[in-house]
C-alpha cells in the first residue's frame, strides 16, 4: 500500500477537496495559487470538478489562473462546462477575459519596444490552402496578406476574413495596430467594402459573456493542438543514385534549404458528457442552419435570448483526498461527471524552406504576428514558428490549420521602406463604427 503524501503537500488542494473554506482563505495568504498537484490540477481545477462553488469564487478573487491545463490537457473552463453550473462558468469566462487582457498589457511595452527597433518594412505572405478531402479541396481559397510596419504600428490587409472546415468568408479587410494608442483603441479592423470599422473588444458586455456561456454549455468541449513531442527536421534529398540535399530559390530571390518535418501531429479531443441527446439533435439542426446563413442563437417569443440553465450536479463520487492524491499520476478516480470522450489524431508530413538571406529574424516575425494573432490562420503560423526550427528564416512553410486542411505560406516579398504613409494606420473619416461586424474579435 502506498504511503500517504506529506500532510503539508498541496495544502490549497486539500482544503478545496475537503471544502474547508476557512482554511483555504487562510492558506491563500501565503501559498502559491498557481501550484499544480501530481496530476497537474490546480486548486481551481479541483474546486470546479468537485462543485465547490464558494471555493471557486474565493480562488478567483485571489486571481487563480483560468487558462492553465491539467495533466490530461483540460482547462479549468472545460471542467466547469462538464460540471454544468452556469454561474461558475460565467465567473470563469469573465476572469479568463480579464486575465488575457492583463497578460497582453504586461507584454505590450516590450512588444512596442521591439517593433520600434525594427526598421519600417512592407511584407507579403501568400497563403495556399490544401485538403486531402477532394470536395473540400475544390473550395479552398488562397490569399495574399500584405503587412505594413511603421514605428510601433502594424497594418495587415487580407481578403480572408474567417474560415472553418467547409465555410470561408472573403472580403477586403484591414487590421490596424497602433502601438502608442490607449489599449482600448489600439486594435481596429476595417471592412473596406462596407466602409465600417470595429475596435477589437477590450471588455465584453454582459450579454456577450452570457452568449459565450450559452455556446459553451450547448456544444462539445473541444481541445485541438499541434503536438511536437516527436517532431524532427531532416534535410530533404533528391536523386536516385547520387543523393543530394534539396535546395530551392523561394520567391525568386531567397536561396533556401529544404527540410522535411516529421512527427507533426494534429491532436483533436472532444467531450460531450454535459449534452443530452436532445442537445445533440438541436445542435445538428442549428449547425445546418448556421452554415446556410442562419443564427445559432435561440430566442423566446418576446425576442429575448433563451439562456441555458445549470445542469443537475453529477452524482457524488465519495473519493477521499488520500485516494485522489495517492493514485497514479493522471489516473485518479473521476471527480465530476463521467466522461463521454472521443479523440483523434492525424499525422502531417510537411516541408519547410529555411533561408539565411531573408532580412527579418524569426524573433522579429513572432513580435509582428503577435499583434495580428486574432486571425485564426495567423495565430497557427505564429504557434508553429515558435518551435525550435533549423537555422535561418522559414520563407516557405506547410502547417496544419484544421484537421482536414493544411496551409502553405510563402514569404514572397520583403522590403525595408521609409516611405510608408502614417495615413495607412488611421481609420478613414467616412468609415462608420459597427461593433458587431466581426463577432469573433
Amino acid at each position: 500500500m502506498k504511503m500517504a503524501e506529506e500532510p503539508d503537500l498541496y495544502p490549497l488542494h486539500r482544503a478545496v477537496f475537503e471544502d474547508d473554506k476557512k482554511t483555504l482563505s487562510r492558506l491563500l495568504r501565503k501559498h502559491d495559487i498557481t501550484e499544480k498537484d501530481k496530476h497537474g490540477n490546480t486548486a481551481l481545477h479541483l474546486a470546479v470538478m468537485l462543485g465547490r462553488k464558494d471555493c471557486v469564487q474565493l480562488l478567483l478573487k485571489h486571481d487563480a489562473p483560468v487558462k492553465v491545463k491539467n495533466g490530461l490537457g483540460w482547462t479549468v473552463l472545460a471542467e466547469a462546462v462538464s460540471y454544468g453550473n452556469r454561474p461558475t462558468i460565467s465567473s470563469l469566462v469573465r476572469k479568463f477575459r480579464q486575465q488575457s487582457r492583463e497578460q497582453m498589457e504586461v507584454r505590450r511595452p516590450n512588444l512596442v519596444e521591439a517593433l520600434n527597433r525594427i526598421e519600417d518594412f512592407y511584407m507579403e505572405l501568400k497563403w495556399d490552402f490544401q485538403s486531402w478531402v477532394p470536395l473540400v479541396s475544390r473550395i479552398l481559397p488562397s490569399d495574399i496578406c500584405k503587412i505594413y510596419k511603421k514605428g510601433a504600428n502594424i497594418r495587415l490587409d487580407t481578403t480572408l476574413v474567417d474560415f472553418s472546415d467547409m465555410r470561408w468568408e472573403r472580403g477586403d479587410i484591414s487590421f490596424i495596430f497602433n502601438g502608442n494608442s490607449e489599449p482600448n483603441e489600439s486594435l481596429t479592423v476595417l471592412d473596406n467594402i462596407t466602409k465600417v470599422y470595429q475596435r477589437v473588444k477590450y471588455e465584453e458586455s454582459e450579454m456577450e459573456i452570457e452568449d459565450e456561456v450559452d455556446l459553451l454549455m450547448s456544444t462539445d468541449i473541444l481541445a485541438a493542438q499541434i503536438s511536437t513531442k516527436s517532431i524532427s527536421f531532416a534535410r530533404a534529398q533528391s536523386g536516385w543514385i547520387f543523393r543530394e540535399f534539396k535546395k530551392e530559390i523561394v520567391a525568386g530571390q531567397y536561396d533556401s534549404e529544404l527540410y522535411t518535418v516529421h512527427g507533426l501531429m494534429l491532436e483533436s479531443r472532444k467531450r460531450r458528457e454535459h449534452l443530452s441527446s436532445d442537445d445533440l439533435q438541436k445542435n445538428k439542426a442549428l449547425l445546418e442552419s448556421f452554415t446556410k446563413g442562419g443564427n445559432m442563437q435561440n430566442f423566446d417569443p418576446n425576442g429575448a435570448p433563451v439562456r441555458r440553465s445549470s445542469l443537475s450536479p453529477p452524482p457524488i463520487k465519495n473519493v477521499t483526498w488520500d485516494q485522489y492524491i495517492n493514485s497514479e499520476a493522471n489516473n485518479y478516480p473521476r471527480l465530476g461527471r463521467d466522461l463521454v470522450y472521443k479523440e483523434s489524431s492525424k499525422s502531417f508530413k510537411a516541408t519547410i524552406a529555411m533561408s539565411s538571406e531573408f532580412p527579418l529574424s524569426v524573433e522579429m516575425l513572432i513580435n509582428v504576428l503577435e499583434v495580428v494573432a486574432p486571425f485564426k490562420h495567423i495565430s497557427k503560423l505564429r504557434e508553429f514558428i515558435t518551435f525550435k526550427l533549423p537555422a535561418g528564416f522559414p520563407v516557405k512553410i506547410e502547417i496544419p490549420i484544421l484537421p482536414t486542411v493544411t496551409a502553405k505560406i510563402t514569404f514572397q516579398q520583403f522590403d525595408f521602406r521609409d516611405d510608408i504613409s502614417k495615413e495607412m494606420f488611421i481609420t478613414p473619416n467616412n468609415y462608420i463604427e459597427d461593433p458587431t461586424r466581426f463577432p469573433d474579435l
